[in-house]
């Protein structure tokens, strides 16, 4: 579970063999979410409402970024580091 960024406590992984669609994970304290790349929608559980605004400013940021990293996952190539939310 390579962690591509964290900011702020805000801690943004990508797994290897997901399923679609594009999507990573955050972690923040004891809440986690499941995100999506294309739509920035929450797909699965929950955050706190300022660190899921951070998350969706960050991602809108290096959405590009995050779909490349996507790719490499898919294929099982290195991720790269995203820089963080400033």
């Amino acid at each position: 579970m390579p962690t591509i960024c964290s900011f702020f406590g805000i801690f943004i992984r990508m797994y290897y063999d997901e399923h679609n669609p594009p999507h990573f994970h955050v972690y923040y304290g004891d809440d986690n979410a499941i995100i999506s790349i294309n739509t920035l929608e929450l797909l699965e559980g929950k955050l706190p409402k300022r660190a899921m605004s951070m998350v969706v400013e960050w991602a809108i940021e290096h959405r590009s970024e995050l779909l490349m990293n996507w790719e490499n996952a898919e294929k099982h190539n290195p991720l790269n580091s995203i820089e963080p939310l400033k």
